[in-house]
């Protein structure tokens, strides 16, 4: 090697690619004809939206307002009348997009007669899942969901709370980077909705990005990162969950509500005799408030403006 080459600065190293968002919606619209005479409904209206891959993404909305049909756009079930969406960088139009897809919808059919692993290896093979590590996956899955001594029965015999256990099986069967949930919970007694949501967090630290729906919004608080509401197919607030439900206007302490002074006063009581005031936290508005305020907002700004 010359002295030149031996000496020669070495090339920068290339910038590392940036992670894709696990979705990806740029004016994202979708019109539904109504009728003879050409009219249209507006289902879905110039949507802009990213949910950031390894995080818990709630989409809200009350009924109406476009949920199920943004994510029948993501899954590549409807076309979209203009805009795109992309699923971890691949357009939702292309059938590749879907192959990073677990999705369990809000009612699920199942095979009644079918057994829970026979379901399960449906799906899987259905989904491609390569014949020599079938049985394993299919296995694995359901030990996962905690159906294991029930995998031999029929799912007609099942629970509702079996069911969604079985579908989030077949949904995670093909081991996708996003998994979309909708209404996980619903009908679901309160054991088992607090049972889905660990599986949910435990997806999150697999480093899986969920999409959730669901009307239960203490839920929703809970589980998600970040949260987008919908109304009539617009986007009215998105954020992250501790910022929105923050607030910073009152104080709250174990006692009774303190001015300033009477905080300092406290506080120099506490330390003349030794002790810290352990606690002044934020309080925090509850979720289920912040979407009713919002959605009431966007009706009443409706009114004002018109359609």
């Amino acid at each position: 090697m010359s002295a030149a080459l031996e000496n020669a600065p070495s090339s920068p190293a290339a910038p590392a690619a940036a992670t894709p968002a696990a979705i990806e919606l740029r004016g994202l619209t979708k019109d539904f004809p109504v009728g003879l005479r050409g009219v249209k409904l507006r289902a879905v209206d110039n949507l802009t939206l990213s949910v950031p891959a390894g995080q818990v993404f709630g989409l809200l909305g009350p009924n109406g307002s476009g949920k199920s049909t943004t994510i029948k756009l993501v899954l590549g079930l409807l076309d979209p009348t203009a805009g795109e969406c992309r699923v971890v960088g691949v357009p939702s139009t292309r059938v590749e997009s879907r192959r990073n897809v677990g999705y369990l919808p809000e009612a699920p059919y199942f095979y009644r007669y079918l057994s829970g692993a026979e379901l399960v290896r449906f799906y899987a093979r259905v989904c491609g899942v390569p014949r020599a590590k079938l049985d394993a996956r299919v296995k694995e899955v359901i030990e996962w969901v905690g159906l294991t001594g029930a995998a031999g029965r029929r799912v007609g015999t099942y629970s509702k709370g079996m069911l969604q256990r079985i579908g989030l099986a077949q949904a995670l069967v093909h081991d996708p980077r996003l998994v979309i949930l909708d209404e996980p919970t619903a009908g679901v007694d309160p054991a088992g909705s607090a049972d889905i949501s660990a599986m949910i967090l435990r997806l999150k630290s697999e480093g899986r990005t969920v999409l959730i729906t669901s009307h239960l919004l203490a839920q929703i608080e809970d589980v998600c990162d970040r949260i987008a509401i919908l109304d009539k197919g617009r986007l009215i607030l998105e954020g992250a969950v501790a910022e929105l439900v923050g607030r910073r206007d009152r104080q709250a302490l174990i006692v009774e509500a303190l001015s300033p002074g009477e905080l300092a006063e406290l506080r120099a009581w506490r330390a003349a005799r030794g002790r810290a005031l352990e606690s002044v936290e934020q309080p925090r508005a509850r979720l289920d408030e912040v979407f009713l305020r919002e959605v009431a907002r966007a009706e009443s700004g409706r009114k004002e403006g018109g359609p």
